[in-house]
């Protein structure tokens, strides 16, 4: 049992210093001196792979035909901090990811995300998120693809949490499709209160689209359903909850 903690730390400490030299060494100083958003994206997505492959860890992709050629909002289930990595190594240059605006104050990771074209959104502040929102729906109309976690965060415990409706809300005014998608094993990677990661697979599944549709509550609930049944992971505690009190 000490051997196995240990062997877990040892690759835990080695990972961790390979993954900050390839990304933050390599990949991400050419990020901040390209001078084009796709070759910014292009760097991103092959440090990322690399980091994966350095550190043994494999990740695989399916379902990519199921991205339709129209601009169209991917949703996504959130288990721990590297599902925004993974997630932009296995999706398309075009799409832009929306995230949480207190990602652009972390050191040196909030500068490159800038440059790799990530949006910001205030989820604190009702005003400035509909302005947000507004714009955002300008720019899916305008051709853009986005990528949002739906869940808003993530928690140590396993389970997948309620979808919030501003992704949807997006979609529906926009007339552009919901692709969900399913993330598994970075939740064992990278997740809980753990400091150090531990190795693990990650599965990443693109999912049908879902049909065009101005309802925006029916296009959250069955993203959501089709995630949970995809990501290996039952109701998260808090979601449980809420469902009883609506029952």
């Amino acid at each position: 049992m000490h051997l196995v903690r240990l062997i877990h730390r040892l690759y835990g400490a080695a990972a961790t210093l390979i993954s900050l030299v390839v990304l933050l060494g390599i990949a991400s100083p050419l990020v901040v001196l390209s001078p084009t958003l796709g070759l910014r994206r292009w760097i991103g997505r092959v440090g990322v792979r690399l980091a994966l492959i350095c550190i043994g860890v494999p990740m695989r992709v399916r379902g990519r035909e199921n991205l339709p050629a129209m601009p169209c909002i991917a949703v996504s289930n959130h288990a721990s901090y590297a599902d925004g990595a993974v997630l932009f190594a296995a999706l398309p240059p075009h799409f832009t990811f929306v995230v949480q605006d207190g990602a652009a104050q972390w050191p040196v990771i909030g500068f490159v995300l800038r440059r790799v074209g990530v949006t910001f959104v205030n989820r604190t502040s009702i005003r400035e998120g509909a302005t947000q929102t507004r714009a955002l729906i300008q720019r899916v109309e305008a051709g853009e693809s986005l990528a949002i976690f739906a869940e808003g965060t993530f928690e140590a415990d396993p389970g997948l949490l309620p979808f919030k409706k501003g992704a949807f809300q997006i979609a529906a005014r926009a007339n552009a499709p919901v692709v969900p998608i399913a993330i598994r094993g970075t939740r064992r990677l990278y997740g809980g209160h753990r400091r150090l990661p531990r190795w693990s697979r990650i599965e990443i599944d693109v999912l049908p689209a879902l049909p065009v549709s101005a309802d925006a509550q029916q296009l959250r609930d069955t993203a959501r359903a089709a995630v949970l049944r995809a990501c290996g992971e039952g109701e998260a505690p808090r979601a449980a909850r809420l469902a009883g009190a609506e029952a």
